[in-house]
C-alpha cells in the first residue's frame, strides 16, 4: 500500500510527477483524493470507521469511502473505484458531483473531490482498511462535527462543514 504511486500535484491541482504514497505523506506534498458520502432512503449517512492499522487517521469515523487518486486516474474513476474496493457496491448510477475542497492541512494536503450517492446496503467491507460501519442521523453527524468530536478526521468534519452551506 505506501508503495502505491500518487500524483504530485501544485497549487492549481496540476501534475508534477508521480511519488511512492508513503513519500507524499511524509513529506506533506499536495496530492488528489476522493470522498463518497452514502446515504439510504431513511436520508441516514453511512460512516466506516477506519482500521487501526491505518497509518493516518487509525480507528477515527470517515466517510462511506475515500481513497487517493492513483497515478494516471480521474477522480470520477476513483470514485467508482473506491466505492467498489471499500464498501463491495457500485454506485455509479447514483454517483454526483457535490464539490472539490483545496489541498489545506485538514485535508492532509489533499484536493478532495466529493460525491454523494444513494445506497441501502448491506456493504461487504474491505477489513485490511475498515473496522466497521454505521448509519448515522444528519442531525446527529452535524452535532458532532459542530462539537469537534475527534473521533471524526478532520478531513470528514471540513468537507460536513462545506456540504451543510
Amino acid at each position: 500500500m505506501n508503495q502505491e504511486l500518487i500524483a504530485v500535484v501544485d497549487e492549481n491541482d496540476q501534475f508534477i510527477e508521480n511519488i511512492p504514497r508513503n513519500k507524499v505523506h511524509q513529506l506533506g506534498l499536495r496530492h488528489r483524493a476522493v470522498h463518497i458520502l452514502v446515504f439510504n432512503d431513511k436520508n441516514q449517512l453511512f460512516l466506516q470507521k477506519r482500521s487501526l492499522n491505518k497509518d493516518i487517521n487509525a480507528g477515527l469515523w470517515d466517510t462511506s469511502a475515500a481513497g487517493h487518486v492513483d497515478a494516471g486516474e480521474t477522480y470520477a474513476a476513483c470514485a467508482h473505484r473506491e466505492t467498489i474496493e471499500e464498501l463491495g457496491v457500485c454506485v455509479d448510477a447514483t454517483l454526483k458531483f457535490l464539490f472539490k475542497l483545496p489541498a489545506i492541512p485538514e485535508t492532509g494536503m489533499e484536493f478532495v473531490q466529493v460525491y454523494s450517492s444513494s445506497h441501502n446496503g448491506p456493504f461487504t467491507l474491505e477489513a485490511e482498511e475498515i473496522d466497521g460501519g454505521e448509519w448515522f442521523d444528519i442531525k446527529d453527524i452535524s452535532q458532532r462535527v459542530a462539537d469537534k468530536d475527534r473521533t471524526l478526521t478532520d478531513t470528514f468534519k471540513t468537507l460536513w462543514l462545506q456540504f451543510e452551506e
